[in-house]
C-alpha cells in the first residue's frame, strides 16, 4: 500500500507548539515517517504545502509546485490521479474537502490525528 500524507494536516492535528517552528514540525514528521516506512515496510510519500529543503532516503518528498491555498491538495489529488491503482493508496488527512477530492479519484483515507498517533 502507498501512503500519501497532507503534512501540515498530520503536524496541525495536535497543538503542541508547531507554529513556532513550522520547519521543524515537517523535519521532525519526515524523520518519524522514515521510522514508520522502515518498521511496517509501508511506502510513503509526504507532500508539503511549498517547497522546502527536506530530503529522505525513505520518503518520497513532494511540494506543491508553489505556496497557494490548497496547493498541497492539489498536488495530493494530482499523486492519486496519476497513479496506475489509486485504489492502493491511502491519503492521511482530516481535510473534508481533500477527502470528498481523493474518493472521487478513487483512493482511500485516513484520519491525521489516528495516523498520528500510529507515529508516536
Amino acid at each position: 500500500m502507498h501512503w500519501i500524507v497532507d503534512a501540515m494536516n498530520v503536524v496541525g492535528s495536535r497543538p503542541d507548539g508547531w507554529w513556532r517552528d513550522r520547519a521543524g514540525a515537517l523535519a521532525a514528521l519526515v524523520e518519524q515517517l522514515q521510522r514508520w516506512a522502515v518498521q511496517g515496510g509501508h511506502q510513503v510519500t509526504v507532500v508539503l504545502e511549498r517547497p522546502m529543503p527536506l530530503e529522505s532516503e525513505l520518503v518520497t518528498v513532494v511540494c506543491a509546485p508553489r505556496a497557494a491555498p490548497n496547493s498541497a491538495d492539489d498536488e495530493i489529488v494530482r499523486l492519486v490521479r496519476s497513479a496506475d491503482t489509486p485504489a492502493g493508496i491511502t491519503v492521511v488527512t482530516s481535510d473534508g474537502a481533500l477527502s470528498a477530492r481523493v474518493h472521487d479519484a478513487g483512493a482511500v483515507t485516513f484520519p491525521a490525528g489516528r495516523f498520528r498517533a500510529l507515529l508516536d
